[in-house]
């Protein structure tokens, strides 16, 4: 039988027999009211006419009230006669009633009266016995029949609760965790479910299902290990190293070149975890820090990576790509594993050596000349020499002015140098912020007294000593005021001051001129980059060796500015404690 069959059978007799037993509690209750209200309605009232009567007999029948009382229930009981036999009574009781009219004394009437409305007094209480015997007799019948239907609508209710909701849900249950199977790859698991109905239909609908998909699965394993196969010759055949690891961190796979600079064999790392591996190789254990770094500055550190491959030092850029997936029929991401990939950039960084020597070389060369050049304007300006007309003196001062400024990119173009190559000399030791500030101030106070810009100095009394290099820290500060200075307008103020913030000594120079678009905040510290548009001299470089050389130090340097208003420019050092 079908299930929906089944269903509509069982509820279909549960509900008739549900009607069956309301019915017959109408119908009861119907039969009991009436049997109660004959009794109430027709011998009852007659018992109250006759016993009113037998009063008024008892009150002398003489009496005017008595008689009334008499000839009103006489009246009703002669409308309310619902007995055999009753009618005779009441017309002799009548009769009766008319002779003592006329002898109100006379004791044989009167004993007549009294033995007419006993005679209808017994036919009604008779009548009560026999109809509350039919009452009786209905009530027991209603009580059995109502309880006999509803047993059998609760056993069929009872039946229902126990066996309905299983019959329903074990074969869902059932296809639930077959289908989960399936979907982990069982193609193998099975339905097996007695019967013809909706059921058995599903159960043999699944089983052809599963059997067609372990077909696929093994029709396709070949394609599978064949593409398996491509892809492992791809990895194979790239000239960088790549390390596949899975969601529990073991060894997917290590391609030549990986387990050539590791110096593995792919026997020895295949399945692996490469925890383990680390212990006893340092370059994986380079490679692989940062999938358990909990420091998160160390892990998003993006350094090229130093190895010796092909027979000389190499350079690799290192990029951990997580493998994350949805898997069909679920909505949260979930992590596969990670790829290592070591790009090798040992050719850019060799380029990039070359123009950092390149640089130097030619920075260095280019200082004796210009300091040359500055000998020359000097002696130029010597009065022992001859004196300059107007045409002259204006020449010697633009050439010095240039000069000035190709020192100056010289001496920053070294600086980066030094920067690039990391031989930065660095002297840290305990240094007067007042000294530092009095340097940068005095090299700066002749352009800033040129375009009368006030140099607005706030040091506390007793400021303690900070570890820098004091001519590197100098050199940043003096940047910084320059920068400020340049940027400024004409008859400003330049605030320069130094606080303690946190266990720093925090420098902070101060400009009130265009400030710097907030597009450009996060760009300020890269090398060569200067604000589009700018018509200000300068190489992009001040602000990046300022930064590297405070880094160096073990500081950090901040900016804030809002466009239109001017900017603030902040490095922090150690206090002398």
């Amino acid at each position: 039988m079908k299930v929906k069959e089944k269903l509509l059978l069982s509820t279909g007799v549960l509900f008739a027999m549900i009607i069956l037993l309301t019915a017959l509690s109408i119908i009861y209750i119907n039969r009991l009211s009436n049997d109660t209200s004959n009794i109430l309605v027709a011998n009852y009232n007659t018992l109250d006419y006759s016993r009113k009567m037998m009063m008024a007999l008892d009150d002398n029948i003489a009496n005017k009230t008595s008689r009334q009382q008499f000839e009103e229930n006489l009246h009703l009981q002669h409308k309310n006669i619902t007995e055999p036999g009753e009618l005779e009574f009441t017309d002799s009781l009548t009769a009766n009633y008319k002779a003592l009219l006329l002898h109100p004394s006379d004791s044989s009437v009167l004993h007549s009266a009294r033995k007419n409305i006993s005679g209808i007094m017994l036919l009604n209480m008779q009548a009560i016995e026999r109809k509350s015997k039919i009452a009786a007799e209905t009530s027991g019948n209603s009580i059995f029949w109502i309880t006999l239907i509803g047993t059998i609508c609760f056993i069929i209710a009872l039946t229902l609760f126990f066996n309905l909701p299983g019959n329903v849900a074990n074969p869902i249950r059932e296809l639930t965790e077959s289908i989960k199977e399936i979907a982990q790859g069982n193609y193998a698991r099975r339905i097996h479910y007695p019967g013809k109905n909706e059921f058995g239909e599903l159960a043999s609908s699944f089983n052809t299902m599963a059997e067609k998909l372990e077909e696929y699965q093994a029709s396709n394993i070949q394609k599978l290990l064949i593409e398996k196969k491509r892809i492992e010759t791809l990895i194979n055949n790239m000239n960088d190293p790549v390390i596949g690891l899975d969601e529990n961190r073991k060894v997917l796979f290590m391609n030549n070149v990986a387990l050539k600079i590791s110096g593995l064999k792919a026997e020895d790392v295949k399945n692996k975890p490469v925890q383990e591996i680390a212990v006893t190789n340092d370059l994986v254990r380079s490679l692989v820090q940062e999938l358990f770094a909990e420091n998160k500055e160390k892990a998003d550190n993006k350094q090229p990576v130093k190895i010796y491959a092909n027979h000389k030092e190499s350079y690799f850029q290192k990029q951990i790509i997580p493998i994350k997936i949805i898997p069909t029929g679920e909505t949260r991401e979930v992590l596969m594993g990670n790829v290592i990939l070591l790009q090798n950039i040992t050719p850019y960084k060799e380029l990039d050596f070359a123009k950092t020597n390149f640089i130097a070389t030619v920075s260095h060369e280019l200082k004796t000349p210009i300091s040359s050049i500055k000998m020359s304007l000097q002696l130029l300006e010597n009065k022992q020499m001859g004196s300059l007309n107007t045409e002259q003196q204006n020449l010697v001062d633009s050439i010095k002015e240039d000069a000035r400024r190709l020192l100056k990119i010289t001496g920053e173009l070294l600086n980066m140098t030094q920067v690039e190559t990391g031989s930065i000399q660095m002297s840290v030791i305990p240094s007067s912020p007042d000294d530092i500030i009095d340097y940068a101030v005095n090299a700066n106070k002749t352009t800033a007294e040129n375009k009368n810009i006030k140099l607005d100095i706030s040091i506390p009394v007793n400021i303690p000593r900070v570890f820098a290099d004091k001519d590197k820290t100098a050199w940043v500060l003096n940047n910084l005021i320059s920068n400020a200075i340049r940027f400024s307008y004409d008859n400003s103020t330049v605030l320069i001051t130094v606080t303690e913030d946190n266990n720093k000594m925090k420098f902070t120079v101060t400009d009130n001129g265009q400030g710097i678009a907030p597009q450009y905040i996060g760009k300020i510290f890269e090398r060569y980059f200067r604000i589009p548009g700018t018509k200000k001299e300068g190489t992009g470089l001040g602000l990046s060796i300022s930064k590297e050389f405070i880094e160096a130090q073990g500081g950090y340097m901040t900016v804030e500015s809002e466009f239109g208003k001017g900017s603030s420019f902040s490095f922090y050092l150690d206090i002398c404690r």
